[in-house]
């Protein structure tokens, strides 16, 4: 699995003090008004070209830190043999050239995928990092023992990785291991809701948009903490504002269980349209996995909405339409939906 789904994540490398000049004289104008200018298919090579010249030229005498923005522009370039030869040469030297090496074994970049070294590289960046970048390491070492890439899958491993890098709730350490960790004490196999609450509420603090989604909920049903509607609407309003479609389709369905049907009706159509769950996830941090449950939830709500014509006209061939699209996209979350309303919770 790759880093752009959820396997590791790309650390954007960090301006590095003794090499800010370089960074501004070599690489601002390759940024500038980059977006704008070439958006469409006018090439950039032109820019690219002209922060390549100082970059090579600091590079020749050996400045390493020069090498790594070369390997980092072509890298950015999608250059990646060229960019892998440039951080090979450094790796030794600068922990993050290793990490970006990692990355592209672990993806194929510029190379035949490699877990296994993928891995080997990632650990000693762990070992050798002393700042931010250890944080980083020590999360994607979680993952790929979550999935068992490059290593033998353990998710007591993936455990404690995780728990390194989320550092006691630390702002400056990893706030994905924070997050991941409350997805991963609410999974049924290693299930602990208040460890749950505990990390998504850390991460929550540190900006994480997954994490207060989760929040949301936790308080919505009473998960690892006493029901708390107030704090449930809250949490799901601001991360849902903020583009979280887990807690978009849980709000569509909290106003439909308030018998608010249009407002319940009109947020799930909203949430329909969402397709490109890759793009979703890439913008907003946000786990794939429960994009799709989000989506599902609407899917199936604004079915229930037309199916018995509350909040909008009724329609039961559109409603069996998006009952179908729902079951297709989560058969196990549908299910569970259907059976609320056999049960007569929906």
């Amino acid at each position: 699995m790759g880093s752009s789904e959820l396997g590791w994540k790309v650390e954007t490398p960090q301006r590095l003090s003794t090499a800010a000049k370089l960074l501004s004289a070599g690489t601002e104008v390759y940024h500038r008004d980059r977006a704008d200018e070439f958006s469409q298919s006018e090439s950039c090579a032109p820019l690219v070209e002209e922060a390549e010249r100082p970059l090579k030229s600091w590079a020749e005498t050996g400045d390493t830190k020069a090498s790594f923005l070369l390997g980092q522009l072509y890298y950015e370039e999608g250059r990646y043999t060229e960019a892998r030869t440039m951080f090979d040469g450094i790796k030794d030297e600068e922990s993050q050239a290793l990490y970006q090496l990692a990355v592209m074994y672990y993806d194929g970049l510029g190379t035949t995928a490699d877990p296994s070294k993928a891995v080997d590289y990632m650990r000693r960046v762990a070992e050798r990092d002393a700042g931010t970048l250890r944080y980083t390491a020590l999360y994607n070492l979680g993952r790929a023992y979550l999935e068992g890439y490059g290593v033998q899958a353990s998710s007591a491993e993936a455990e404690r990785y995780w728990l390194m890098a989320a550092d006691d709730g630390n702002p400056y350490a990893s706030v994905e291991a924070q997050c991941s960790l409350g997805m991963f004490y609410s999974s049924p196999e290693t299930q602990d809701l208040k460890k749950a609450f505990f990390w998504h509420s850390q991460a929550c603090g540190n900006g994480s948009l997954e994490s207060q989604g989760a929040l949301g909920v936790m308080y919505l049903y009473g998960y690892g903490v006493s029901k708390d509607l107030q704090a449930a609407l809250y949490c799901l309003k601001e991360a849902a504002e903020r583009g979280n479609v887990y807690a978009q389709g849980h709000l569509a369905a909290y106003y439909y269980h308030l018998k608010l049907y249009t407002k319940a009706a009109v947020l799930a159509k909203r949430i329909c349209q969402c397709e490109d769950i890759s793009a979703i996830s890439k913008c907003t941090g946000c786990f794939p996995e429960y994009i799709n449950k989000g989506i599902t939830i609407a899917l199936f709500y604004y079915a229930r909405c037309l199916q018995l014509g509350r909040g909008v006209p009724q329609n039961r061939e559109k409603a069996q339409h998006y009952y179908t699209k729902a079951a297709l996209m989560n058969p196990k979350v549908c299910k569970g939906l259907q059976m609320d309303i056999i049960y007569g919770r929906i």
